[in-house]
């Protein structure tokens, strides 16, 4: 409990000793109010003061306003009769009580957040003169050597120089599984080092590191707001000021015709007490925030609430293939020459694509095994989605698939096998090809199948593999419709045929590495990106980030989101059936101060309680 909640209990403490105090002595009349005064002004004096200001400020109708009109009004009836002097001391008192515990509810809220991005990390060990010194990351830059310790969090993103440990990423993935690493490997900060000393050479100041971005992301997310929240803003704006005229002239019109003055004043400060609208105010965005942060929980960054709200509504998931359902780790399976040995193919081949960064020109670098020397290289040109063109010791190489064939006069050969096929030519002549497969991912099956169960009406690849090699993939995991032999344009032209299918109310899901699907994880109503523990691409480009490439958490999200809605529409069903109730009931005089009290901070209580849920996830169906 903060020092500022501890201050508030202990208020709440003595105001209701002297509230019990002023209810045992038997005085009446006037000095009767000046014995319940004190209880009343220890529990309220800062509701009064906040009232005053936001009036001076131009801001009347919030709830401040409400709880002070309603309570002083309780005690000025006393002159009229016996008076509300223990009602409006309840009132207040039960009103901070209520404060109280959303104040502790929200607290709970930011601190699980909290502690499941407690990822900042506060020092890294820089070495001066043989002697290790702890340094601000702030202060770190680009190219320094730091040194991280067992047990220590890693500061900044780099590659490792010395030493090789076990490293817990569960702060960014949610996964409790540790990641091997050693010399030459990647690091990123916000990761535990569990066992060796490792040294880090740092590729990123700590602004732009990883777990800046992810830190950054998560506090601003509450920015964007769903429209559930946006919804209960302007119905707030438009629903006080209209109660506090409905209870103006339940005062003051029918005692003109009916007399009784206290009884319908009395009336209107009930029906004020129940009209404040913090069970909707306070819950509606908590909710949000409880799903943001059990989404978090589980490796799972949600941008804002807006896109939490809009994954409930999912109707295509459409997914990019290499990277997103494979591995996007490719190995050469294949050598079919016809001119030349199967090491002059794979040379020639990994010469032409030793420009480019693309995951099969690694791979045939790979397979090649020998270090190449640019100076035999000139000429090259790249035509993306088809392959490239390179002049070797004087010698045109062609080197791509069947499109870029065609583009050069040249006639391939088909083969048996399934994979990405790369043709290569020599001065015209074709050489033969090299077959190229990728694994699929453990769990892409079991995503297509969650996804079906959670109500998806179809599933869709895109990718830029040959017909056999795409169609081969999207049988094996179950995928409804596959596109293949896509450039990156032809990606967006057909997401936007599939968003013209979609239900008015429905929505599409673009699932890609975000690397090179930037075009179409913006084009698509939400991205999802593929975060290979924290790439800038994937966290910049997309809506949702899936911190470990698991394409099975987008059920899990999607679990998250439709439970989020359930909670928050169950709140404003339920607070707005018992204020409608308790109102009417006023407005006849059938209602007392103590409904009006439940109606408002009794309502306002269990909403909290039940927004508070949205922060414990549950594994998916």
């Amino acid at each position: 409990m903060s020092r500022k909640q501890k201050k508030m209990l202990a208020r709440i403490l003595l105001s209701a000793l002297l509230l019990v105090a002023a209810v045992l002595v038997p005085y009446h009349g006037i000095w009767r109010f000046f014995l319940f005064l004190p209880a009343y002004f220890v529990i309220g004096w800062d509701v009064l003061w906040k009232a005053v200001r936001n009036i001076a400020r131009g801001q009347i109708f919030d709830e401040n306003f409400l709880m002070a009109l309603a309570t002083v009004g309780a005690f000025c009836t006393g002159f009229f009769g016996e008076g509300e002097y223990p009602e409006a001391v309840f009132v207040m008192l039960f009103y901070q009580v209520g404060e109280l515990f959303q104040s502790y509810a929200v607290g709970k809220s930011r601190r699980s957040i909290s502690n499941l991005m407690d990822i900042r990390p506060d020092y890294a060990n820089i070495e001066k003169d043989g002697v290790l010194c702890q340094v601000d990351p702030d202060s770190v830059k680009v190219g320094d050597i730091i040194v991280v310790k067992a047990g220590e969090k890693i500061p900044l993103d780099g590659s490792v120089l010395e030493g090789s440990s076990s490293v817990n990423t569960s702060a960014l993935t949610g996964e409790s599984m540790p990641r091997d690493v050693g010399v030459g490997d990647e690091v990123i900060s916000g990761c535990i080092n569990q066992s060796g000393l490792l040294k880090v050479r740092v590729k990123k100041e700590f602004g732009e590191s990883t777990v800046a971005k992810i830190l950054d992301l998560v506090e601003n997310s509450s920015s964007k707001k769903a429209k559930a929240e946006n919804f209960i803003t302007k119905f707030a704006r438009y629903y006080t000021p209209a109660v506090v005229i409905g209870a103006a002239i339940l005062a003051v019109v029918p005692p003109l015709f009916f007399g009784e003055w206290s009884s319908w004043i009395n009336r209107a400060l009930i029906f004020l007490v129940v009209s404040c609208p913090c069970a909707l105010v306070i819950s509606v965005p908590l909710s949000f925030f409880g799903g943001i942060g059990g989404a978090s929980k589980k490796g799972i960054l949600v941008k804002g609430g807006n896109y939490l709200e809009s994954l409930s509504h999912a109707e295509v998931i459409v997914f990019d293939k290499t990277g997103t359902l494979t591995k996007g780790v490719f190995q050469v399976t294949g050598l079919h020459p016809e001119q030349c040995s199967q090491q002059e193919l794979l040379e020639a081949a990994a010469l032409a694509e030793s420009y480019s960064d693309h995951p099969i020109s690694r791979s045939l670098k790979e397979a090649f095994g020998k270090e190449i020397v640019p100076d035999h290289i000139t000429g090259v040109e790249e035509f993306p989605g088809r392959g490239v063109k390179a002049v070797l010791d004087g010698k045109i190489v062609w080197a791509g698939n069947d499109k870029l064939m065609k583009e050069a006069g040249i006639s391939s050969r088909p083969c048996h096998l399934v994979g990405t096929v790369v043709h290569v030519a020599i001065d015209g002549k074709y050489a033969g090809h090299i077959v190229i497969s990728d694994e699929v991912k453990p769990d892409a099956n079991e995503a297509i199948s969650a996804l079906k169960k959670k109500g998806i009406k179809k599933t869709v690849m895109l990718t830029g593999d040959a017909k056999e090699v795409g169609e081969s993939v999207a049988k094996e995991i179950g995928i409804d419709q596959v596109y293949t032999q896509l450039l990156p344009g032809d990606k967006v032209a057909r997401v936007e045929e599939l968003l013209a299918e979609t239900s008015p109310k429905g929505k599409l899901v673009f699932v890609g590495d975000g690397i090179n699907d930037a075009p179409v994880l913006s084009r698509a109503d939400i991205g999802v990106a593929m975060g290979g523990l924290g790439s800038d691409a994937a966290i910049e480009a997309a809506d949702v980030v899936l911190m470990d490439d698991k394409p099975s958490k987008i059920a899990q999200a999607m679990e998250i989101s439709q439970r989020t809605l359930k909670i928050v529409w169950q709140n404003v069903v339920f607070a707005l059936a018992v204020k409608a109730l308790v109102l009417v009931l006023s407005a006849f005089g059938m209602a007392n101060m103590w409904m009006a009290v439940f109606a408002d901070v009794g309502v306002s209580v269990l909403a909290i309680l039940n927004a508070s849920r949205a922060l414990t996830v549950r594994r998916p169906d």
